[in-house]
């Protein structure tokens, strides 16, 4: 899978994530701190790691910043993402499978490797809900996007 990482900031979070993605045969495009040269402003670089997604350069990203707040606002104002702060397994699964979330949002603050990784496990392990309640949710959330609206 292609995924797109941005951190605002070159924590050994950040890195450990791009490490493990790797680990697990993820081809990782980075952004922001993590690439030489980039801007490393969370908006900035949480943007980028999300239009790759949108415009189809990555399947799914990665967005960090200090406490995960910005970098998961940032991402979810670029149509067709739907980015979820994600502090445990349980939310990034519920995530994945109720909201169809494409972009995960971490915090730099509170993630350790341990949870890092239990978290990646339940995001990559879930399957987007075939429920017509689920399905219809995430579809109102694609007409938002479009109409800049309530749709």
């Amino acid at each position: 899978m292609r995924i797109s990482v941005s951190s605002d900031m070159d924590e050994p979070v950040a890195r450990y994530l791009v490490e493990e993605l790797r680990r697990r045969g993820h081809e990782v495009r980075e952004h922001g701190a993590l690439r030489p040269g980039a801007d490393p402003q969370w908006a900035v670089c949480s943007e980028a790691a999300a239009r790759d997604v949108a415009d189809g350069a990555a399947d799914q990203a990665v967005v960090c910043c200090w406490s995960g707040t910005g970098a998961s606002i940032a991402a979810n104002k670029v149509p067709g993402v739907r980015a979820a702060l994600c502090t445990d397994a349980a939310t990034a699964e519920g995530a994945r499978r109720w909201n169809d979330a494409n972009v995960l949002a971490l915090g730099l603050r509170l993630t350790s490797p341990p949870v890092l990784r239990e978290i990646l496990d339940a995001w990559f392990a879930a399957e987007p809900s075939q429920d017509p309640e689920d399905l219809r949710n995430v579809a109102r959330v694609g007409r938002l996007d479009a109409a800049g609206k309530d749709a």
